[in-house]
């Protein structure tokens, strides 16, 4: 750490990484923990059902992407608004983001409710698995409606000093959607056994319970109000501000996730077996990683708040602390998936095939973690943080679109290459970005005011 910095200014940074980012953390957790219920249970039920929705899964990853384009956008606006005390920009940019997120909403459900087949030929070509996606994605999809608002009105919430109450609600919907799936999922109390159908329904009405709370808490203690003058009449100002900032990180939201889909299409088509470990992998590789995601959506936020208030200095300061965070945390991150494996295997019931795959594929996270979580800190908070939001669309583009997609695709189809070397090929994004991110960091054109 800058030892020219006084004990003071240290300490105050700990103090705010720790209001900020432990309840992110927190929240982070008990997201990754909804799927991880699902996989879980319906592992229990069998191999097929647990595949088949971490296939569907991949569509909510899909809505995930355009939705968190819009509220990392509005995070980054936010966090140096607030910085800067102006309340009214941030009702008018909560009004502009509400706008925004509806069309998102209405349209993804719209697709997973009325054509589910389509979804699910895009991801496999296994009868059984299309047909158990279907159902699930059918219903399932109202939860697109309920969740699309209340991560938008949760990122204004944050940024307005109110972390806590949003890892409150999230811990009561994931709390609510554990002992619903296993109502639905397994008949409990008298009601009928519906397997992956029952997932879905639990998810639905948790995300339901959750945006009726989230609602209510916003309304009653949050000091930004939605303006419904603002929704009338948008602020051409911070329209213009918030597309000038939101519509790089949109376009590296599509650009990465929609690599991550092919990287998914690749290992569906590869066999049942690799379906099944790769969805028990990918959820633990969400699961222990939270604390990167918390650490970039909360750094973003500190930084944000002393580049909105002009303490550029400081801000930079703090950017250095959080990347030796990130990178000490992804080692231990890495560490952990692999310590997880024996409990892994004894939860979920795989084939032995199945099973080989998911060892190996868990000791090749130790790499891919370590990466995610530096670049997580550095592309998706500090960079962000001040505006810098091109510099991730390219790399992750180009990194995704010229290198891990077409090399995966040519060695799995064409040279036929084995499943691990396939699956470690396609886990080297996050690595190869690591010397451009480096590059970019030392140059600090992050540190700006954009307020």
């Amino acid at each position: 750490m800058n030892k020219s910095l006084p004990l003071a200014d240290k300490k105050d940074f700990r103090d705010k990484l720790f209001r900020i980012v432990i309840p992110i953390t927190l929240q982070n957790f008990m997201f990754s923990l909804l799927p991880v219920s699902d996989i879980i249970m319906l592992g229990i039920v069998g191999q097929d059902d647990m595949a088949a929705i971490s296939l569907a899964g991949q569509f909510f990853f899909l809505f995930n992407l355009f939705l968190s384009a819009t509220v990392q956008g509005t995070s980054l606006y936010a966090a140096q608004l607030w910085g800067d005390k102006d309340r009214e920009s941030m009702e008018k940019l909560f009004a502009l983001v509400i706008l925004l997120s509806v069309p998102i909403n209405l349209g993804f459900f719209g697709v997973s409710f009325f054509a589910p087949q389509i979804v699910m030929k895009m991801y496999t070509n296994d009868p059984n698995l299309i047909r158990i996606g279907i159902g699930y994605l059918r219903i399932v999809s109202f939860s697109y409606l309920f969740d699309g608002i209340t991560q938008v009105v949760q990122i204004i919430m944050k940024n307005s000093g109110m972390i806590k109450a949003t890892t409150l609600i999230s811990g009561i919907m994931v709390f609510l959607n554990i002992i619903l799936n296993a109502v639905f999922i397994y008949g409990l109390f008298g009601m009928k056994q519906m397997g992956a159908d029952g997932a879905a329904l639990g998810t639905s009405l948790a995300c339901l319970v959750a945006i009726i709370i989230t609602i209510a808490v916003a309304s009653s203690r949050c000091v930004i109000r939605l303006r419904w003058k603002y929704i009338i009449k948008p602020s051409h100002k911070v329209l213009r501000i918030f597309f000038k900032y939101a519509m790089p990180i949109f376009a590296n939201s599509m650009s990465w996730g929609l690599g991550f889909n092919m990287i998914t299409v690749i290992l569906g088509h590869m066999g049942p077996d690799v379906v099944a470990a790769n969805a028990v992998v990918a959820v633990v590789k969400d699961l222990i990683s939270g604390f990167g995601w918390a650490l970039g959506s909360g750094g973003g936020i500190l930084v944000g708040n002393d580049l909105g208030a002009g303490n550029l200095e400081r801000a930079k300061v703090y950017g250095s602390w959080l990347c030796r965070i990130a990178i000490i945390s992804g080692f231990a991150a890495g560490g952990l998936a692999v310590l997880m494996i024996p409990g892994v295997l004894a939860i979920v019931d795989l084939s032995d095939q199945a099973a080989h795959y998911l060892v190996w594929m868990m000791v090749m996270c130790i790499y891919y973690i370590m990466g995610r979580s530096v670049n997580t800190t550095t592309i998706g908070g500090i960079f962000s943080a001040g505006g810098d939001t091109k510099f991730g669309m390219w790399c992750d583009g180009i990194t995704m679109w010229c290198f891990i997609v077409p090399l995966g695709a040519l060695c799995a189809f064409v040279l036929n290459l084995p499943v691990l070397a396939v699956y470690f090929i396609l886990n080297l994004d996050e690595i190869i970005k690591l010397p451009a991110v480096y590059l970019h960091y030392k140059k600090y054109k992050w540190v700006k005011k954009i307020v």
